[in-house]
């Protein structure tokens, strides 16, 4: 009988147990996954923990402490129609505003919320009041584009005060923009990651109200982060910070602003606002 004999024995390659292998086989599933086009963005984005001092964010915080203010300057008296308002957030409490109606002002736009964690805690007393004694109002959201998607905040926004009714003295709500209180000035984004980010908010936005929104933001931080990208001047109104007599260089794609943030340290409540045109037209706005 013939004999058979076997080649030589070649072991078969078992997969490593235990930690060590575990960890290698969860490192390559990463590295496999972050090669994925866009992802490591997302990742980044999706790290980025819940904001720890939302009440110390509010329009122009940022802007203040990287583009500097002008203590009390105001813009010199206009030829031109405008109507004066002012901003205010949770840093303000409860805010008078009788004193300030009988000041002058005549709109208000009110911090409603920041990413998808914080409420501002006095947004009834402010957004309520401001309304009570005759102001056409408006609420704001602090957007920090790397902890959750466009769509999530402006639903969060929403859900929480930021809605439009056709009541006449409401005006659309605003998105702001600004440098990062936490970290990376552009969040950590491409250009086109937060302009994207930013084409998610305001679609949602507007799915929900039917309003486009206005967007808040310096010329300077736009044009550092979003390459100054000019496709939102011709739907969502600008309300520009720029402290100092004139409103200066307006980012792409905006031949006007609609509101002027003038100063961050006016008379009762800091920051002061400036409507470009007259009262009817700012009723247009909120009417839509």
């Amino acid at each position: 009988m013939p004999v058979h004999r076997s080649g030589p024995f070649h072991p078969i390659a078992r997969p490593r147990t235990g930690p060590a292998g575990v960890l290698l086989t969860l490192l390559t599933l990463l590295a496999l996954v972050l090669a994925l086009p866009g992802t490591a963005e997302a990742a980044t984005r999706g790290r980025a923990p819940e904001p720890t001092h939302p009440g110390q964010d509010w329009a122009g915080s940022q802007v203040i402490r990287h583009e500097g203010d002008a203590p009390g300057e105001a813009p010199p008296p206009s030829r031109a129609a405008s109507v004066e308002g002012v901003d205010v957030s949770s840093h303000n409490g409860n805010v008078p505003w009788q004193t300030l109606w009988d000041g002058g002002v005549r709109f208000a736009y009110v911090k409603a919320t920041e990413s998808t964690s914080y409420r501002n805690p006095y947004f009834a007393q402010q957004y309520n009041g401001s309304y009570n004694v005759g102001m056409i109002r408006g609420a704001y959201h602090f957007a920090l584009p790397n902890t959750s998607s466009g769509a999530a905040q402006a639903n969060y926004f929403v859900d929480n005060g930021g809605g439009w009714s056709p009541d006449g003295r409401t005006l659309p709500g605003a998105l702001d923009m600004e440098y990062n209180p936490y970290g990376s000035t552009c969040y950590g984004l491409s250009a086109t990651g937060l302009v994207n980010w930013m084409k998610d908010w305001f679609a949602t936005y507007k799915a929900r109200t039917g309003r486009d929104a206005v967007i808040y933001t310096s010329t300077n931080w736009w044009k550092q982060c979003t390459g100054n990208y000019a496709g939102f001047g011709s739907t969502n109104p600008l309300w520009i910070p720029r402290y100092g007599s004139s409103v200066g260089e307006l980012p792409a794609g905006w031949p006007f602003h609609t509101f002027w943030q003038y100063t961050s340290s006016g008379a009762i409540v800091g920051d002061r606002n400036r409507f470009n045109g007259a009262y009817d037209r700012l009723q247009a706005l909120a009417n839509g």
